[in-house]
């Protein structure tokens, strides 16, 4: 049976109220405001560079759409420091042909220290839960990046004392950065705002050198941990 024309229109006028009507009744919560905290931070390379977490800062601007109770939106946009710090070890003594021990240079001594600055974009889902003035959440989500610079702290003096020193002359080939970014944390509530504290894990997709089979390295990517002070305010 072939449907009047009149009908399939009182059928789609139907559906668009019932829409409208889901979209009205949704409850949704808008809120802004700013973040700041702390970076640790490294790179993945291959082949291997001894390392610690490199420590740096980060801040940005945060906007939030919150749908009903459990379910939300967050897009950021971020300063954010990161890097690496290289390791420097040596065993104390070394033997000799002879068999005699001799002192080894100490490579503690030796520091070098890259840092990359970076504009970040975090696209974020938001599920939270608990209490309506205290709220444990998880953010989970991508996030793109680009370095607008980078800078280097140290005392090699020309000297080689890592196994791996080739990145030491190397500038930063690929300053996009994307990746898969996510944390938990807890919100508290309160009238004149609200207050999170969250920690963060963000693990890069990309290379910052070139990696093809012609070049020194084959993997070179980042890897940060944050922790996040944030204060948001809720439009009415």
């Amino acid at each position: 049976m072939k449907l009047k024309p009149y009908v399939i229109l009182l059928f789609l006028g139907i559906a668009s109220v019932i829409k409208a009507q889901i979209i009205v009744t949704t409850p949704y919560e808008f809120s802004i405001g700013v973040s700041g905290g702390t970076t640790f931070s490294s790179i993945d390379f291959r082949p291997k560079v001894t390392q610690s977490m490199l420590m740096g800062t980060t801040f940005g601007l945060t906007g939030r759409m919150t749908m009903g109770k459990y379910v939300g939106i967050q897009v950021e946009l971020n300063y954010a420091q990161q890097g690496w710090k290289e390791k420097f070890e040596s065993d104390d003594q070394a033997q000799t042909e002879e068999g005699t021990t001799e002192e080894l240079e100490d490579l503690s001594k030796y520091k070098y220290n890259r840092r990359l600055s970076y504009i970040q974009l975090p696209f974020y889902t938001r599920v939270q839960f608990g209490k309506n003035n205290v709220k444990g959440f998880i953010n989970a989500g991508p996030q793109i990046g680009y370095m607008i610079s980078e800078s280097t702290d140290e005392n090699l003096n020309g000297e080689t004392p890592g196994k791996i020193n080739e990145q030491h002359s190397m500038p930063v080939e690929k300053k996009f950065e994307w990746g898969i970014s996510g944390g938990a944390g807890i919100e508290i509530r309160t009238g004149i705002g609200y207050f999170l504290l969250e920690g963060r894990y963000l693990y890069a997709l990309g290379d910052i050198y070139n990696t093809t089979r012609s070049d020194y390295f084959s993997k070179a990517t980042g890897q940060t941990i944050s922790v996040k002070i944030s204060y948001l305010i809720p439009l009415k």
